[in-house]
């Protein structure tokens, strides 16, 4: 397809859920096993060492699904910068999640005042 050429088809939606759905699916996945090590692994070199080792096939998966989510996303909107800006956006908000489940900790008001500049950075991303 032309990038002048703006055609929808059936498969524009598909697109669209298939890259949400993989990267939710590999950020998550990325998140929650740094998470898990900063809570619960010992710091010191073997043991993260060990942990990261018996974490290469989740983290295989992980950055095939982030890459693949990208790849549809790009097919999508035909704009890579919008799509990377949407997934980072994707990861802060599952940051806070992992804070949140991991730490307890609560957002607070400049935390959500952060999420809302960022969202309004996207709104003007793909704006032309």
């Amino acid at each position: 397809m032309n990038l002048k050429e703006k055609k929808f088809s059936w498969r524009m939606p598909m697109y669209y859920f298939a890259s949400f759905g993989l990267l939710l699916a590999g950020l998550t996945c990325i998140n929650i096993i740094f998470s898990y090590q900063g809570k619960h692994v010992d710091p010191h070199f073997v043991p993260t060492l060990k942990f990261q080792l018996k974490m290469l096939p989740l983290f295989l998966a992980a950055n095939l699904s982030i890459g693949y989510g990208i790849k549809f996303g790009l097919k999508a909107v035909q704009q890579l910068g919008f799509v990377l800006i949407a997934a980072k956006c994707m990861e802060v908000l599952i940051s806070v999640g992992m804070g949140y489940w991991f730490m307890k900790e609560i957002p607070s008001w400049k935390t959500w005042l952060g999420l809302g500049v960022i969202a309004a950075g996207i709104v003007m991303v793909k704006q032309k």
